[in-house]
């Protein structure tokens, strides 16, 4: 997607969903004390490390309290959090994110600093393509929370779930155009509805 058409999209994303800021604003803290947004260090294109914005749907500290990915029935997350997370609407604040180029709407999902460690050569080939909000992989497993097991979560991310994403976004970003792109942000809303009509 032209560099220009992602920001004008952030852009107007960012006025049109700003109620939902709003609201988000008011209904986080109200719960479960503490900020808003939940800033934490990814890696993007080329290794380089940068912060990623979303709404907070876990209590405060939650990432030095447990596994570096949320698992099942995971105790951190919030009411209001598990609503935000089930419906997608934590990412929201990941235009941000694209109006400063850390990411596009197309990309491979970026990962924290820890688990990247783990990437073999063949993985790290990921890291040649810029991150973004969605994916084929995002969409294939939307409800991944659920398939990680809170007791074994290592083995059951590390030896399935995370090659099995990285295989598919790898793939997908080898021969992305930008109407690939949009059939993807397509079906990325077309999941969204389905699942929470």
């Amino acid at each position: 997607m032209p560099r220009f058409l992602e920001i004008l999209i952030a852009l107007a994303g960012l006025v049109l969903l700003s109620p939902l800021f709003v609201l988000a604003a008011v209904l986080i803290p109200l719960e479960s004390k503490g900020p808003v947004f939940y800033k934490a260090d990814r890696v993007g294109r080329g290794g380089r490390t940068f912060v990623i914005w979303k709404f907070r749907s876990m209590i405060v500290n939650a990432d030095k309290d447990g596994p570096a990915i949320t698992t099942r029935r995971d105790s951190r997350v919030t009411a209001v959090g598990a609503f935000l997370r089930r419906t997608k609407l934590d990412e929201l604040p990941q235009l941000i994110n694209v109006l400063k180029g850390d990411m596009g709407f197309v990309g491979p999902r970026p990962e924290d600093p820890r688990i990247v460690s783990k990437y073999n050569d063949f993985q790290k080939e990921i890291l040649l393509f810029r991150p973004g909000i969605t994916s084929p992989a995002s969409i294939t497993f939307r409800s991944e929370e659920g398939m990680v097991p809170s007791d074994d979560w290592e083995k059951a991310y590390f030896n399935h779930i995370l090659p099995r994403k990285l295989e598919m976004d790898l793939a997908y970003m080898k021969q992305a155009t930008f109407s690939t792109d949009l059939n993807v942000m397509f079906q990325t809303i077309f999941n969204y509805n389905k699942n929470n009509i």
